[in-house]
């Protein structure tokens, strides 16, 4: 069950994904209980089989027909009867699908798991981390490499005793790393529950062989200097950075986020890094308000193709305008407008003291648009959350209006449950479609993947949504066109 395929490399946000790296729902999630929601970062708790089977599994059968049609096409009828069990979706199990495009995190800790010297030093990490005792690290070192990996994502082997909290925010991959064109940037997360997650991925970019060629091109953030030795309270920054505030725009640009989850010093640290390895040429630091509302800057906005984004509006000209102008608002202070903390600086390689400051995110993606992707400034548009009218554009916002996943130029996944933002989608000329619906397309051949183009895909949300994050954050691309 090998996923050995040396290619890997990400230059866009739309071009049409070749590889990406998932994490399906494992028991953990329905591990959650009320009293520990938010410690493990989530607002409510979800149903597990009904966020599995009705709505998951659609992106994973969506996805193996844009990346990978070999492992699914003709089988529709057999992996989803009762009777299979959901055997096609279980990473452990035999008749796993097992893609070397779709590739699935917890088949990648299994293979890694198979070597005695790396399980032995995953296993003493995670207890240490997680301050097991001595006994439980023995017990773990006798379990195979499956019965392991599900231990490290759910906290238990036997869905019974728990050995460890689980971690359920695994099925947002892209927190834990980014391809930026041949590098990888690894996270540094800002909370406690997210932890364990970083250390698997750390050991599985460095060890694992799909990455074998790329161990040189990995990039890591350190604490800094002296950070142990400072007061808990100190105004000195710890340097934390999620792969939600990092955005590939193009081959020479990319943006990444201040925010909830993504502090200055590591911003700093990566402009230095990736500078300092030619990795890119320029990079734009995009500070958002530090709210849980915002979380990361994906949730804010995401491109849907070279000269379209879609976007939350409080962030766009108009806003920031009359921000600027509402004299008696300012002069009384009463509830500062969100974007009054918005702040937007762009570095350039060739003079890193000369930054170019930007008034609007609006702007801002404009810019990318002429820029760096050589379209028309007349022909860029912006899709607004809950199509710009108040309350749906907060309302759907926070259900992941703006956090789509383009799996080629213009076709892109989002939830159905927004429903002003489909409509704004549909005003911009883009076709919408049920996955459901485009799956029974794409299995009679009707439709060709390659073919598809201007199109929102609505994906099935009820749970998903739930756990405050789309499918821009359910992914983590590997290789790009």
């Amino acid at each position: 069950m090998s996923l050995i395929n040396k290619a890997i490399y990400v230059s866009s946000e739309t071009s049409r994904l070749r590889k990406v790296l998932i994490h399906s729902p494992d028991s953990g999630l329905g591990k959650v209980v009320p009293s520990k929601a938010q410690d493990w970062l989530f607002e409510d708790i979800v149903h597990l089989d009904t966020i599995r089977r009705n709505e998951y599994d659609y992106y994973v059968k969506l996805l193996l027909y844009f990346l990978d049609q070999d492992k699914i096409k003709g089988r529709l009828a057999e992996i989803d009867t009762p009777k299979s069990h959901r055997t096609f979706y279980k990473p452990d199990h035999p008749e796993f699908y097992c893609s070397q495009q779709v590739v699935e995190l917890q088949v990648l800790l299994m293979e890694i798991l198979e070597d005695d010297a790396i399980k032995s030093q995953l296993v003493a990490s995670v207890c240490a981390i997680e301050a097991c005792s001595h006994e439980v690290q023995r017990e773990l070192m006798g379990y195979s490499p499956a019965e392991l990996a599900r231990v490290f994502f759910s906290g238990s082997y036997n869905e019974r005793a728990l050995i460890f909290p689980p971690i359920p925010n695994f099925i947002f991959t892209r927190d834990i790393g980014i391809v930026i064109n041949d590098h990888i940037l690894l996270n540094k997360p800002m909370k406690e529950a997210r932890k364990r997650e970083a250390l698997i991925a750390k050991y599985i970019f460095f060890y694992h062989p799909i990455f074998a060629a790329y161990r040189n091109n990995i990039i890591e953030l350190t604490d800094t200097q002296h950070h142990f030795l400072l007061p808990n309270d100190t105004e000195i920054e710890k340097v934390t950075l999620e792969g939600g505030d990092v955005m590939v725009v193009s081959k020479d640009h990319v943006l990444i986020g201040v925010s909830e989850r993504t502090s200055r010093e590591a911003a700093a640290q990566a402009v230095k890094h990736l500078f300092a390895r030619d990795v890119v040429n320029k990079v734009t630091i995009v500070k958002i308000p530090n709210k849980r509302d915002y979380m990361h800057i994906d949730t804010v906005f995401t491109q849907v193709k070279k000269n379209v984004w879609v976007m939350l509006g409080d962030f766009s000209n108009e806003s920031i305008k009359g921000l600027q102008t509402d004299e008696v608002h300012r002069a009384l202070h009463i509830g500062p407008h969100k974007a009054d903390e918005l702040e937007i600086i762009q570095f350039n390689k060739k003079d890193i003291t000369k930054s170019h400051y930007f008034d609007s995110l609006e702007d801002l993606l404009i810019d990318i648009s002429v820029t760096d992707l050589g379209c028309s400034a007349g022909s860029v548009r912006i899709i607004w959350s809950g199509n710009n009218e108040f309350p749906f554009d907060a309302r759907e916002q926070w259900t992941d209006s703006c956090n789509l996943l383009a799996i080629n130029e213009g076709v892109v996944l989002g939830y159905d449950r927004n429903d002003k933002t489909t409509e704004a989608f549909r005003e911009a000329g883009f076709d919408v479609v049920n996955v459901a619906d485009l799956i029974v397309e794409l299995e009679s051949g009707r439709v060709h993947a390659d073919e598809l183009t201007d199109t929102l895909i609505l994906m099935p949300s009820a749970e998903l949504s739930r756990a405050r994050g789309g499918f821009h954050c359910m992914s983590m691309p590997l290789l790009r066109d």
